[in-house]
């Protein structure tokens, strides 16, 4: 009898918290036709190529979107910097930041409707094999990669969500 009642008290507080699923409706909500209706131009340097592929999968576009409405102009700057000095003089540790400036902008008006900046950063362990470093270099960029991109389309979907 109590977990009952506290199940109804639990469902009735959710209910009144004012939460609402983002991706209501669907692949036919709001916020998953907004997404499906951005544009993703290339952006320069492998980093672009590893953050655009993450944002058009997060999309749901194997390419460029169909009949886009927006688009998602990205810049981005990619910046690796020892940080630790070993007894030799060699660097011990690296970090790796990738931070992204992108404005989603609206194609039918010119408005800008997102004007903002994302970013992440890695430790990197600088070790005897070169390969090993260059390995950890790439893994740690392509991680970042995916980070940045989570964080955009976070930004993405709020936005579209509150867009009539």
């Amino acid at each position: 009898m109590i977990r009952a009642i506290a199940s109804l008290c639990l469902a009735v507080m959710l209910a009144a918290c004012g939460l609402q699923p983002i991706y209501s409706g669907g692949a036919q909500g709001q916020v998953a036709q907004g997404l499906a209706e951005v544009e993703v131009p290339a952006i320069e340097g492998q980093a672009g190529w590893l953050v655009r592929n993450a944002l058009n999968d997060r999309l749901g576009q194997g390419g460029a979107a169909v009949n886009p409405r927006y688009r998602l102009d990205v810049v981005l700057d990619d910046e690796l910097e020892g940080l630790g000095l070993l007894t030799d003089d060699t660097i011990g540790r690296e970090r790796r930041t990738l931070r992204a400036r992108y404005q989603l902008i609206d194609l039918a008006s010119g408005t800008v409707m997102i004007d903002a900046t994302a970013g992440s950063d890695a430790g990197i362990d600088v070790v005897s094999s070169e390969f090993a470093t260059i390995a950890a270099e790439q893994t740690a960029l392509e991680n970042l990669s995916q980070e940045v991109a989570s964080q955009i389309i976070t930004r993405l979907t709020r936005t579209l969500r509150e867009t009539p």
